[in-house]
């Protein structure tokens, strides 16, 4: 327990604590919802372009995988809002709460899919096959980087003080 904040430190109730992590977690999730739609409104345009009938199986495989991706990081990023309100009245927010930052870590890892497999088809498309599998490697890094890697390092940087402190 010493490796995180005590929600006594805040003087709150579970009930608050869980008030503030959902509230918290919303927040997350109005950056990234805005990010989801506006790549899966894009995607859904693409098959409509006249350039579209000219892709290859590889690209068309391509485009349906991420736009699935895209579609569902859509519904992992709203299913907690669902979530509260088939729940709402049911003093249910704790489980809310922990339900729901788990469809948003989800949500996350499918979205980092999505990026990558739309950066890939575009970069194939307008670069060539060699281009798009470079630059869909190095979108899928620079997410695995910022996202996990990133949090990794911090949160053993923010532990390891602690524990050379020792018990408080």
């Amino acid at each position: 327990m010493g490796d995180r904040p005590s929600h006594q430190a805040r003087h709150e109730t579970p009930l608050e604590r869980a008030d503030r992590n959902f509230v918290e977690l919303l927040q997350e999730l109005r950056v990234t919802q805005t990010g989801v739609q506006i790549l899966f409104a894009f995607l859904l345009t693409l098959a409509f372009t006249p350039r579209f009938p000219t892709l290859d199986t590889v690209q068309r495989a391509t485009y349906v995988t991420t736009l699935l991706f895209a579609m569902l990081a859509a519904a992992l990023f709203t299913a907690p809002a669902a979530l509260h309100r088939a729940l709402f009245h049911q003093h249910a927010k704790p489980v809310i709460v922990r339900i729901s930052s788990c469809l948003a870590r989800i949500g996350m890892w499918v979205l980092m899919l999505a990026f990558t497999g739309s950066v890939l088809l575009v970069v194939d498309v307008a670069l060539g096959r060699v281009a798009g599998i470079a630059a869909g490697a190095g979108t899928l890094l620079v997410c695995v980087g910022l996202w996990r890697i990133l949090p990794w390092v911090v949160r053993r940087a923010i532990v390891a003080p602690r524990k050379d402190r020792g018990p408080s």
